[in-house]
């Protein structure tokens, strides 16, 4: 019975002692895990520093006319005459359609019968008061009264003579709205309107424009900025720019007018650019892929893409002070390749890790 129990013990022995050994790497193993717990991933750095951040903005445009039109009768009538029709290029001031206007004539030759009328009666009236006056001058031959009335009669055909120029003058105005005429020098693009059409101002008679009037030696091109790159923007900058018609060519232009203010809805600042077109080859209505090289007014932190990390708690990057980790919450500004501006509490050559992630916790111990 005894040497049975050695038996065993002896079969035990080994198992125990294999047992102790497993443990014992186990231990060892969680230690060195647990050692290298608050080593970062990777220690790569390098020493911040400022540059003039320069970068070029994408953005679609849109070429537009630098005027345009759209011309109404301001009377009634009936067009009698069309002298332009679309792809016309007329200049400032050139008739464009006469229309046809009975009553106006009418109301004119009325309004010449009545000037007339009242210049004939104006000159009787003033002609008598000279009269009286001159006669006045001897010592009672005229009464004060008489005088009184003479004058008081010349002064109310005066009023009703210059009533009655006002009358003719608004007539004759009138009249002139009968024949339409091109307010600059453009291109006609559209034409709703033939002869004999009864028009008149827009929802009476004319639901559409007669002509639509462009200018297009000179477009404009207008581009929305968004809020974050607006700081950036210079009046007289250079700009490029590429439109689908001419896929091989690119056009210049310079930044003339800026608005001043974001629009509410898209949070973008419209800028405009002047575009010599003396050829007519662009032509408006065109989109236009625009480039804006935006130049840094003063020196900024640049760093490495991926220098940033983005998590839940912000965007941050990570320096190493005194040979342990340390987060450090930036914003963001523009981008240019693998580069991008960075703003916080950062000072220059400070030391930066260039690969940072999330795994790499504060205070983990830098080894050099």
């Amino acid at each position: 019975m005894k040497m049975k129990t050695n038996k065993y013990f002896l079969i035990a022995l080994p198992g125990f002692f294999i047992a102790t050994v497993l443990s014992s790497c186990s231990t060892s193993e969680s230690k060195e895990v647990n050692a290298d717990e608050n080593k970062p991933a990777s220690t790569q750095t390098f020493l911040l520093h400022k540059d003039k951040f320069s970068t070029t903005l994408q953005l679609p445009g849109e070429l537009i006319a630098f005027q345009q039109v759209d011309l109404y009768a301001k009377v009634t009538g009936f067009v009698k005459d069309l002298k332009a029709d679309i792809g016309s290029e007329v200049t400032e001031g050139q008739l464009l359609i006469t229309l046809e206007a009975p009553e106006v004539a009418s109301q004119l030759n009325a309004a010449e019968s009545r000037l007339k009328s009242q210049e004939a009666i104006y000159t009787a009236s003033n002609a008598n008061y000279n009269r009286l006056l001159e006669t006045s001058k001897t010592p009672g031959t005229v009464s004060q009264n008489d005088l009184d009335q003479a004058i008081a009669k010349k002064n109310s055909d005066a009023a009703n003579l210059e009533a009655a120029k006002a009358a003719y003058k608004e007539v004759s105005v009138t009249q002139g709205y009968l024949e339409i005429r091109a307010p600059f020098s453009g291109i006609i693009t559209s034409r709703n309107v033939n002869v004999g059409a009864y028009v008149g101002p827009a929802g009476k008679g004319s639901e559409f424009p007669l002509f639509t009037l462009q200018e297009q030696k000179q477009l404009r091109l207008a581009v929305s900025i968004p809020e974050a790159y607006t700081g950036y923007l210079k009046s007289e900058e250079a700009v490029k720019f590429k439109v689908r018609s001419f896929p091989g060519e690119t056009f210049n232009a310079n930044i003339k007018r800026m608005a001043g203010a974001l629009d509410l809805k898209l949070r973008s600042e419209r800028v405009e650019m002047d575009v010599l077109n003396e050829n007519k080859k662009l032509l408006p209505g065109m989109i236009a892929e625009v480039s804006i090289t935006l130049a840094g007014n003063d020196s900024t932190f640049v760093v490495p893409k991926t220098a940033l990390v983005s998590s839940n708690e912000g965007l941050y990057v990570i320096k190493i002070t005194d040979n342990k980790t340390q987060r450090v919450m930036v914003k963001k500004g523009r981008e240019m390749n693998d580069q991008v501006e960075v703003f916080g509490d950062l000072k220059l050559n400070e030391q930066l890790i260039t690969k940072a992630t999330e795994e790499i916790r504060d205070g983990s111990v830098i080894n050099k």
